[in-house]
C-alpha cells in the first residue's frame, strides 16, 4: 500500500547560505569575532537542522512519499500531493503557500528559540501526534481567506494570504497614487500602503496602525503608511475595512513602483498609469493545527 505523498518545503538556514554555501569571508569574520549581528544564526541553525532531521525521520517512519523542496520561493506542483509540510518560519509557509490552491498545509517552526512561527503549529515535540492527525484528516483546521492581485487587468496572484505593500521602488522617496474604494476616489501622498486578508492582519498591517480581524473574516484591510498631507489638508481613505464583494483600485502616479506580495520574493513592477486592484481570492488556504484561540482580534477599523 503505497504511503501519504507529502511535500516538504525546507528552509535554507541564513548560516547554511553564507557560511557553508557561498564561505562568505565577510560572516564569516564577524563569526569569529562574536559580532552581536550574528550572535545566533549558529545556534539556530543547528536548531533547525535538528528539527528537519526529525521531520525527515517522522515521514520515514509512517512511509510517506516525500518530495523536497529545498527552497521556498520556488514553484512547485501540489496536484497529487496530500500535504505539504513546511519546516521553516512564517516566512517559509508564506512563500510555500503560494504553490497551494487545495491542499492542507502543515507548518512546523524549526526554531522556536530564535523564530515566532506565528502559522507554524507544530514543532520537534508535537510534530509525530500534528503528522499523524494530518494525514488522518482529524487536525483543528481554519480556512484563512487569501487575495487575489490585479495589474491592468492581469492576474499577478491569487494567494497572497499576508499582505500586498504597494509602494514606490525606493523606500526614500514618496508614493503617488489615486485610491479608489467603492465610490469614493482620493489623490495621496504618502510611504504607501498596505492591503491583505485577515491572516495578515496581525503583522505590518497591525503595525501600521490596523486592527487584528478574526480569522473568520472575509474583508480585506488597507492601511496607508505615513501619509503625506499638506497644512489644511485631509485624507479620508487611510485606514478602511474592504467588504467580501467589493475591491480596491488604485492607479499609480509614479514612473518606478512595485507591489511586494507576502514579503520579498513575490514583486511586480508597476509603472506611470498602471491600474493595480485587490480583492477576495476564490482560493482560500486550508492550515492544519492552528487554533483560533491564538488569534485575539481588536475593535474593528472604521
Amino acid at each position: 500500500m503505497t504511503g501519504p505523498h507529502v511535500i516538504l518545503v525546507a528552509k535554507k538556514s541564513a548560516y547554511h547560505r553564507y557560511v557553508e554555501q557561498k564561505q562568505d569571508a565577510h560572516t564569516q569574520a564577524l563569526l569569529k569575532n562574536a559580532d552581536p549581528a550574528v550572535a545566533s544564526w549558529l545556534a539556530s541553525h543547528e536548531e533547525h537542522e535538528r528539527t528537519l532531521g526529525e521531520v525527515k525521520a517522522a515521514l520515514a517512519k509512517i512511509g510517506a512519499k516525500v518530495t523536497l523542496r529545498a527552497a521556498s520561493h520556488t514553484p512547485f506542483d501540489t496536484s497529487e500531493a496530500d500535504l505539504v509540510l513546511t519546516v521553516g518560519g512564517d516566512g517559509t509557509l508564506l512563500s510555500a503557500s503560494h504553490n497551494v490552491r487545495q491542499v492542507p498545509v502543515l507548518g512546523v517552526n524549526s526554531s522556536p528559540s530564535f523564530s515566532v512561527g506565528f502559522f507554524c503549529a507544530a514543532n520537534s515535540v508535537s510534530l509525530g501526534d500534528m503528522l499523524a492527525d494530518a494525514l488522518a484528516d482529524r487536525s483543528e483546521r481554519v480556512v484563512l481567506t487569501r487575495m487575489r492581485v490585479m495589474l491592468n487587468g492581469e492576474l499577478v496572484s491569487n494567494r497572497v494570504l499576508n499582505e500586498a505593500l504597494y509602494c514606490h521602488a525606493s523606500p526614500a522617496a514618496t508614493s503617488r497614487y489615486i485610491l479608489e474604494v467603492s465610490s469614493a476616489s482620493e489623490e495621496q501622498r504618502s510611504s504607501g500602503f498596505w492591503v491583505g486578508p485577515a491572516a495578515g492582519s496581525t503583522g505590518a498591517l497591525h503595525s501600521a496602525g490596523g486592527s487584528v480581524l478574526p480569522l473568520s473574516a472575509h474583508e480585506l484591510q488597507l492601511v496607508v503608511r505615513e501619509p503625506y498631507t499638506p497644512a489644511g489638508q485631509r485624507y479620508e481613505l487611510l485606514k478602511l475595512i474592504i467588504p467580501e464583494n467589493e475591491h480596491v483600485a488604485v492607479r499609480s502616479k509614479m514612473q518606478d513602483a512595485s507591489m511586494f506580495l507576502d514579503g520579498p520574493y513575490k514583486r511586480a513592477a508597476v509603472r506611470l498609469g498602471d491600474i493595480a486592484s485587490f480583492s477576495v481570492s476564490d482560493e482560500p488556504l486550508t492550515l492544519l493545527g492552528f487554533s483560533k484561540r491564538r488569534f485575539v482580534p481588536s475593535p474593528a477599523v472604521r
